[in-house]
């Protein structure tokens, strides 16, 4: 794979993010593809925008604002609580067919600029109920994209099996755990870094991080370090 090109689906959040240092330590070039389908906080596009420029990293931003037109939920709706699934039932944030599209789309691009892999951060184990992001899922429309455009397309998804204090874990490997935890916009409030500490994810990507450092031994802190012995409030 280092001699080859892949595409990573690319919010700008924590997944996306540890997709995208690992992609670009797998492959020769990377280039990364951002959806803006009318969610809450522009500055969520905005964050991707900006993280991609650091990193050197060619940036697509396509228009995908009729999703919010065929399907109100919580995160292109701010009329819609933000709320998790009730008596088994899928969270409020669930968008019906973002993946199956953004996905599409992102197998177009790659089949516009060369590129034979797609990256995504989707996980079945941290996957809050989203049926697009179960591993049956991605395996089925990696084979249908390769027979609709008649190619050889390589859907990767390296967090599918890691919980949050796994991917942060990942992020560590990569020598990136700082900057993932600094740069990246996961809140669904639109706030950056650890966020509002409120949203569900929020308090999935903080439980992960807690876990994390303390099996290193540590405690995370309020203002983005971790110590030995200083406990959260």
């Amino acid at each position: 794979m280092k001699q080859e090109k892949a595409v990573v689906v690319f919010s700008g959040g924590q997944d996306s993010t540890t997709c995208l240092f690992w992609a670009m330590e797998n492959f020769s070039e990377v280039e990364a593809v951002t959806f803006d389908y009318g969610q809450r906080h522009a500055l969520e596009v905005e964050c991707a925008k900006d993280i991609a420029e650091e990193l050197g990293v060619k940036h697509h931003i396509l228009d995908m604002s009729l999703i919010g037109q065929l399907a109100p939920n919580a995160l292109t709706d701010t009329g819609i609580e933000v709320a998790d699934g009730e008596d088994g039932g899928l969270p409020s944030t669930f968008v019906p067919g973002r993946n199956l599209l953004f996905f599409s789309f992102a197998g177009i691009l790659a089949r516009q600029i060369g590129a034979k892999h797609i990256v995504t951060g989707v996980s079945e184990t941290d996957f809050s109920g989203y049926p697009d992001c179960r591993d049956a899922f991605v395996k089925s429309l990696n084979v249908t994209l390769n027979l609709a455009m008649d190619g050889q397309f390589v859907i990767h998804t390296p967090l599918m099996w890691l919980d949050k204090s796994q991917v942060w874990e990942l992020s560590d490997q990569l020598g990136k755990l700082d900057y993932v935890r600094t740069k990246t916009l996961t809140c669904y409030n639109g706030i950056q870094a650890d966020g509002c500490g409120e949203c569900p994810a929020c308090r999935l990507r903080r439980k992960g991080l807690e876990t994390y450092v303390g099996k290193k031994g540590g405690t995370v802190l309020p203002d983005g370090g971790s110590a030995e012995e200083v406990a959260l409030p």
